[in-house]
């Protein structure tokens, strides 16, 4: 039989959540010398510098004990801020890796991980085990809904207030986060609080999956797509719509164990979203493909037509233009052009 994502119901325990907070497959080399910083955006060579300092302030500092548990004085981290593809994760994986490599515990989760972690541990057991940490790095920082709003604001405030040092990506100023989203003013004083713990980089340029690059593929046909998918069988076709409805039944933090196993996905009958929830689950599941370099083959409508005008009009235009963008450097990797 076939292989097909929605044949799949994997379960996630705790531990192996832990385990796997760590930069993906992608970024597992990632470090600050193999940063290219676009000569025509000195943004970038600027957040190479001050995040390096960072990291080498993260592993200089007071050790462990009552020392190590006091927060620092002024914003316990930093703030990547820009648009999608400028790099943003690279340069945190890299900040990551040089804490790691000098030898001091360091976490790398992106944010629906940190919200599926404290979901399977509950809050009090997350503070405690990230508290061991000297880094902790939040990649795709957002704030979709009010509960994750305060979760989040409290969490990284026990965190800082342990001595935790922080970094993030995001792009959204800490500040302007929820904007669009929700009622942002009902819970001004959690995001204000938020925003005090950073120190904002902004990180200009264009996306580097696409400069200089090709157009993207044009989809394939329905034959073409299962002749692709024949070729080894840890390749996965589904059909487009039947995958939309798996990923309701199955909670984000299981779509990466989702992919295990998988080298390939192959999606046909590929139709434009409309439905908000819908093109949400989409996107996390673009991440842990993209996170992971698992080639996109395609029937169907173009990737830039994946989301509907509404969707990419509205407050979440942000992760669907990620998603796009992530989506069609996958089916370059695919090969089907």
């Amino acid at each position: 039989m076939a292989l097909a994502l929605v044949d799949r119901w994997p379960t996630v325990a705790p531990d192996r959540l832990l385990a796997e907070l760590a930069p993906p497959a992608r970024f597992a080399d990632a470090a600050f010398c193999t940063y290219r910083p676009d000569p025509a955006e000195p943004s970038q060579a600027a957040a190479v510098e001050r995040l390096s300092a960072f990291a080498s302030e993260v592993t200089t500092g007071s050790g462990r004990g009552w020392f190590r548990r006091r927060s620092p004085l002024g914003p316990s981290g930093i703030y990547l801020d820009g648009g999608y593809g400028v790099g943003k994760t690279h340069l945190l994986a890299s900040a990551w890796r040089q804490v790691h490599t000098a030898g001091a515990p360091a976490l790398f989760a992106t944010f629906v991980e940190v919200t599926s972690l404290v979901g399977a541990l509950g809050f009090a057991e997350t503070v405690d085990r990230l508290s061991a940490y000297r880094l902790v790095c939040v990649d795709e920082f957002e704030l979709d809904d009010p509960g994750d709003t305060v979760l989040v604001s409290t969490l990284l405030g026990r965190l800082a207030d342990a001595g935790v040092r922080l970094a993030a990506t995001s792009n959204t100023l800490p500040g302007r986060l929820g904007q669009g989203r929700f009622a942002a003013q009902d819970f001004l004083r959690e995001i204000q609080g938020l925003s005090d713990r950073f120190e904002v980089l902004r990180v200009e340029g264009e996306d580097y999956r696409h400069r200089g690059l090709p157009e993207a593929p044009p989809p394939v046909d329905d034959a073409t797509l299962r002749a692709l998918a024949a070729q080894s069988p840890a390749v996965a076709l589904d059909d487009f719509s039947a995958l939309c409805s798996h990923l309701a039944a199955l909670h984000p933090s299981r779509y990466g164990a989702l992919l295990d196993g998988v080298d390939a996905v192959c999606w046909s009958r590929v139709d434009t979203l409309s439905d908000q929830a819908v093109g949400l689950r989409l996107v996390v599941l673009a991440d842990r493909l993209y996170d992971r370099s698992v080639p996109v083959a395609t029937s169907g409508v173009p990737l830039d037509q994946l989301f509907a005008p509404e969707l990419l009009a509205g407050g979440y235009r942000k992760k669907y233009a990620r998603a796009i963008s992530r989506l069609v450097a996958l089916t370059r990797e695919a090969g089907t052009g």
